[in-house]
């Protein structure tokens, strides 16, 4: 029997590779000829560096760049073998890099993203991957073009500050010291959300407040982004700002379009394509995937709900273990009916701090007991 395991990550918990080592470790106490390929993946946020570099192999690099708050740290990104790096925003951008109370999207900047880019292109990458993702910033990228050459002028002439309320004075920008291998590099930027750049369903309406913007901050954000846009517009770039996936990243997404000419992508469908998954599931006798909640964004984008569409396609039987299954929405496409089984993994009610201490456990003896269930029901043939 050859079984495919292809979890995401469970967040605060366990990486990709660690779920599928744990729900390995389950089924082979039960299923121990059994042939097992672990295969990790991620949507093209938190994870996406780790799933290639598994898959592809490559070598990491160490850079020293500012947080959103402009204070050095170091951080990493990947180097695949055939010219290409994979940057994760989150590594300088992350919202994991600030204290709750350091939080505020009015003054963080995407400034280190645009480092992680610049030292890519002095390695000669000819293609460079974005994950985006767990932002702190609201500021379209103009921290990051900041990093890479572009100048942002106020009507005095002077350059912008850093952070996302200080777009609405922008005036003018020169691009003629951007960098020069820009325009000759392939951008390509995982996403897996759709959201404009502005308004009601824009990066500062949906995805402001969690990074730390207050009620009264949103408009303030919102009409930064849209004068932002208004003047690029203005000195000639393309309209991006009502593109599906410009609001991402607190508008990175739209940044990369306007002066990268980067194409957004799913997240999902960019890593299956490099990683062959839909040959992987078309070789598989059963797939197991699972993430940390199962819910009606399951199938927005997400490794779950792509998992799950394939192996129908092809006719594989498909289990998902998860921390937790939420109730589904009657009008999404991820119902029950799409896994062929649907399993939660916390064993008894406890604290939160507990059940992500005990996810590796959990999952292996949800593992094992669903292979065991599938060896009586065998057994009963």
């Amino acid at each position: 029997m050859n079984i495919l395991i292809v979890p995401d990550s469970f967040k605060e918990s366990l990486r990709a590779i660690e779920v599928c080592h744990a729900i390995k470790s389950g089924f082979s106490r039960v299923f121990a000829q059994a042939n097992y390929t672990l295969l990790p993946m991620a949507d093209g946020g938190e994870g996406t560096s780790d799933v290639l570099s598994y898959v592809l192999g490559g070598r990491w690099k160490q850079v020293m760049l500012h947080d959103p708050l402009m204070r050095p740290i170091s951080a990493k990104y990947l180097l695949l073998p055939d010219a290409t790096a994979v940057i994760e925003v989150a590594q300088a951008c992350g919202l994991h890099l600030l204290t709750k109370a350091e939080r505020n999207p009015l003054l963080t900047s995407s400034y280190g993203v645009g480092e992680l880019i610049a030292d890519a292109l002095a390695e000669g990458v000819k293609h460079i991957i974005i994950g985006l993702g767990g932002s702190a910033t609201n500021d379209a990228g103009a921290g990051m073009l900041t990093a890479l050459g572009m100048e942002f002028l106020d009507a005095q002439a002077s350059p912008l500050p850093q952070g996302g309320a200080e777009l609405i004075n922008l005036q003018q920008i020169k691009a003629g010291n951007i960098h020069p291998k820009i325009a000759s590099t392939t951008f390509e930027v995982a996403c897996d959300v759709n959201n404009p750049l502005c308004g009601d369903k824009g990066a500062s309406a949906v995805f402001a407040p969690q990074k730390g913007a207050k009620p009264q901050d949103i408009p303030i954000l919102d009409q930064s982004l849209a004068h932002f846009a208004q003047i690029c517009s203005q000195h000639g770039y393309p309209s991006y700002q009502n593109v599906s996936g410009a609001g991402s990243a607190g508008g990175l997404g739209y940044g990369l379009m306007t002066f990268c000419d980067a194409q957004l992508k799913s997240g999902f469908d960019m890593l299956a394509e490099r990683v062959n998954l839909s040959q992987q599931i078309a070789n598989a006798d059963l797939v197991i995937t699972g993430e940390g909640q199962l819910d009606a964004q399951s199938s927005m984008g997400k490794v779950v709900g792509g998992i799950s569409r394939l192996a129908k396609q092809y006719n594989v039987p498909v289990i998902a273990i998860c921390g937790s299954v939420d109730s589904y929405d009657p009008q999404s496409t991820i119902q029950s009916s799409a896994f062929d089984v649907v399993m939660p993994s916390i064993q008894k009610l406890d604290s939160l701090e507990q059940i992500l201490t005990n996810a590796h456990h959990n999952i292996e003896t949800t593992a094992m007991n669903l292979a065991s269930a599938m060896q009586l029901w065998q057994g009963l043939l």
